[in-house]
């Protein structure tokens, strides 16, 4: 039976997308900008030094489908003159940049109607939504109510957290209602019991998600969050091709964040995992659980590299999403020689978020498209028009009922 396995390597974008004007990012392009930054010798560390080197995704045509989105090759790089892939670049028609909007695209669903925001900077969330999650939630109050980077906020009200009890809730660009709570001194389980409670106060607002950001430590210097992380997204609007796969008895594996991202909708096996390192991991012995069964019904494996986002993008650290890039891609060997020549792999993104452009949110970009095996010869697969192409495409893999929107690429496919 097929088996496909879906890497999101969460924010890696390969140029502005058509549109990026109307989100005050033309000129981004987060894997140019990093390129170029090493090539210049800026991303120089201990860790790390040169040009950006992805051997491996280079042969898979990740370079190439990042010429074709922006018109020329990254600077440092030289292109491989044979390919082990396919590969595309692919817009996005959702309307916004956000994570939800980029996978549920990604598995054939757009996100067509407007989520909701909390525009203001400061006094971000309204009083009597506050007053009423405080009431519903027992608390004494809340600190932050502000558009912040999560680590910034944590150092600068941790303290203050720990010693008034109130959890420190913020927001960004994206629809989010974020809550920051120690997990020794407010509790793991109390921090997602406030969330869900969030989350049903949100349902008027239309936004997107709650997420539970906890975090240990005893001061500024040492506060760190954990991988305790949980998001409480509202479900996607349409069945996805997760949810048909598994509505028709194949068997679909989250790893990572990624049921969260759907609600939960169309998993069948959820793995946790934290951490590049330990989400390759998953899905290696994912990949060598499901080769070991007896196959008898269709799989997806689909996992999410968050780091490349929070701990990197947001944070505007180039070096470390150069560095972590190429770890990233120094493990990629051992997932190819696990894969039979008929499985699916598939590597994409679900926005940018540009380390060298200003801000800390997400960037409006072209994400890569990366495919091997299952039939699909080396070379260009074009300009992808959405990148619901991919699940509509994951749809004509598995023989499933079609996607609404999207393109299929599979070879042969009618």
């Amino acid at each position: 039976m097929p088996r496909a396995v879906v890497l999101v390597l969460d924010s890696f974008g390969i140029g502005s997308a058509p549109d990026a004007d109307k989100f005050g990012d033309q000129g981004s392009d987060t894997l140019g900008h990093i390129a170029a930054a090493c090539a210049r010798g800026e991303a120089d560390t201990a860790g790390r030094s040169g040009p950006l080197m992805l051997p491996n995704m280079a042969a898979l045509g990740l370079f190439h489908a990042h010429r074709d989105a922006t018109g020329s090759v990254a600077e440092g790089v030289n292109l491989p003159e044979q390919l082990t892939g396919a590969y595309a670049h692919a817009k996005e028609i959702s309307s916004g940049k956000d994570t939800p909007s980029g996978h549920w695209e990604i598995a054939g669903v757009p996100v067509r109607f407007d989520w909701g925001y909390f525009l203001d900077k400061t006094d971000s969330f309204p009083l009597e939504l506050l007053d009423t999650i405080i009431r519903e939630a027992e608390l004494t109050g809340v600190i932050g109510n502000c558009h912040a980077s999560g680590t910034e906020i944590i150092a600068r009200l941790g303290e203050e957290h720990i010693a008034t009890g109130k959890p420190i809730v913020y927001t960004s660009a994206d629809s989010v209602f974020q809550i920051a709570a120690h997990e020794e001194h407010f509790g793991l389980e109390r921090l997602y019991a406030l969330c869900e409670t969030v989350r049903e106060l949100l349902e008027p607002y239309n936004i997107g998600r709650v997420i539970a950001r906890p975090f240990i430590g005893d001061d500024r210097e040492s506060f760190a969050r954990t991988g305790n992380r949980r998001d409480y997204s509202v479900e996607p609007p349409s069945p996805t091709v997760l949810q048909k796969l598994a509505d028709a008895g194949g068997e679909v594996v989250s790893i990572g964040k990624i049921a969260d991202i759907y609600a939960h909708c169309g998993i069948t096996h959820k793995v946790k995992a934290s951490g590049h390192d330990a989400l390759m991991d998953a899905t290696l012995a994912e990949v060598a659980r499901t080769a070991n069964d007896a196959r008898d019904r269709s799989t997806m494996i689909m996992t999410n590299f968050v780091d490349f986002d929070s701990v990197y993008g947001h944070r505007r650290d180039v070096p470390g999403y150069a560095a972590a890039l190429e770890h990233f891609d120094a493990r990629l060997p051992k997932l190819l020689a696990a894969l039979n020549d008929d499985d699916l792999l598939l590597l994409t993104a679900d926005h940018g978020c540009d380390p060298s452009w200003e801000g800390t949110e997400h960037t409006r970009e072209y994400v890569p498209v990366m495919v091997r095996g299952a039939g699909f010869a080396p070379g260009p697969l074009g300009e992808r028009g959405t990148f619901a192409d991919i699940g509509q495409t994951l749809a004509a893999f598995f023989a499933v009922e079609a996607m609404e929107d999207g393109e299929s690429f599979l070879p042969n496919a009618a």
